[in-house]
């Protein structure tokens, strides 16, 4: 068994959605760059794997298809090819479920330090119960994974503003879509979408905030989906409007739609995937929540809490992730959002004069 030392490279892991690792980016990117001589190996799909834009140099992002690793014998074999290949001797997990699990007991096995992280499971059942909840605001995932850091007696500092913060966008990326916002001319970009019903403003109510803003001569709105059915969704919302682009039909890739979101002077979004994408590209979100709550530690990096938009209801938040069926029946949680509410919490800051 090789000796360990403080210098050699870190294995980071997390696996799961966009939104998670888009949360994550953040603290990886802090911890890289305030550990410049130490090389750090960050494992996850190879979706997410695509977010590493503008990445530090000792970072090296490794995107996996995880069907070709299932089981025990799969986890092995993968853990075996990292060991190989980058020689870590470290293991961040970020992550904490059955796959990350059996790397860290290989891991263990073969004498690396490990630190994984810990999700506050009972707080948030506490926090999501039905009865007798305890509404108190819970530590951020940010925190969480920079608490994880700590314990792999890695420091991570909170340093991290944009992707764009020392290398601007590529307008170039998105050019077949728009030429960059004009003289007085203001983008909206708009986030319809999320994994569960709970967690989706009904396309009804949004159908008028998007009237309301395609009414006014100088916005142009990007609405972002992905797949068939969200973009005739979307081609619904639009109504053929010229100042509307169906960002799902134009595929220009995540690259591209991140440089195109940095050009936005305001999103506006559910709890999903594409909130914590605004804030990697340092742009504002206005964010819409139902059966979950920013509480929970899953809010934007960097938002400002007075562009959540929820309304204070005894049952909220009946959900973590926004995936449990409506108690009540009727989800009054989004559906019982004025539309005017979330066109004057838009209207508050960047488009006061649009």
């Amino acid at each position: 068994m090789a000796k360990r030392t403080d210098s050699q490279p870190v294995l980071i892991t997390r696996f799961s959605a966009l939104g998670d690792v888009a949360m994550a980016l953040p603290v990886v990117y802090d911890a890289c760059r305030h550990n410049p001589g130490r090389n750090f190996i960050f494992l996850s799909r190879k979706l997410p794997a695509k977010l590493f834009i503008n990445k530090p140099e000792n970072l090296t992002v490794v995107g996996i298809d995880t069907n070709s690793y299932k089981g025990p014998a799969g986890i092995l074999k993968l853990f075996r090819m990292i060991e190989k290949d980058y020689g870590c001797t470290t293991l961040v997990d970020l992550h904490d479920v059955l796959r990350t699990s059996l790397l860290r007991l290989y891991a263990r096995i073969c004498g690396w330090k490990v630190a994984k992280i810990n999700k506050g499971r009972l707080e948030k059942r506490a926090l999501t119960r039905k009865h007798n909840k305890k509404l108190v605001e819970l530590t951020h995932s940010s925190e969480r994974y920079r608490d994880t850091f700590r314990r792999a007696g890695i420091s991570a500092p909170p340093t991290f503003t944009s992707l764009f913060a020392a290398h601007p966008a590529d307008i170039t990326l998105f050019s077949q879509v728009s030429p960059p916002p004009g003289e007085g001319e203001m983008w909206l970009a708009v986030a319809p979408f999320a994994a569960h019903k709970g967690k989706v403003y009904p396309l009804e109510l949004l159908q008028k905030i998007i009237d309301a803003y395609a009414a006014r001569p100088n916005v142009k709105i990007f609405i972002f989906g992905a797949g068939k059915q969200e973009q005739e969704q979307i081609d619904y919302l639009a109504k053929g409007r010229r100042n509307i682009v169906n960002m799902a039909e134009k595929k220009i890739g995540l690259a591209g739609e991140l440089a195109l979101m940095s050009c936005c002077h305001t999103m506006l979004a559910m709890d999903s995937a594409n909130m914590h994408l605004a804030s990697l590209v340092g742009v504002r979100c206005v964010s819409i929540w139902g059966a979950t709550h920013p509480f929970c530690g899953f809010y934007g990096i960097g938002q400002d809490n007075a562009d959540a938009v929820q309304l204070d209801l005894v049952c909220r938040p009946c959900s973590v992730f926004g995936n449990k069926p409506c108690a009540r029946g009727d989800y009054f949680c989004l559906n019982g959002i004025n539309p005017q509410l979330i066109i004057s919490r838009i209207d508050a800051k960047s488009f006061s004069n649009a």
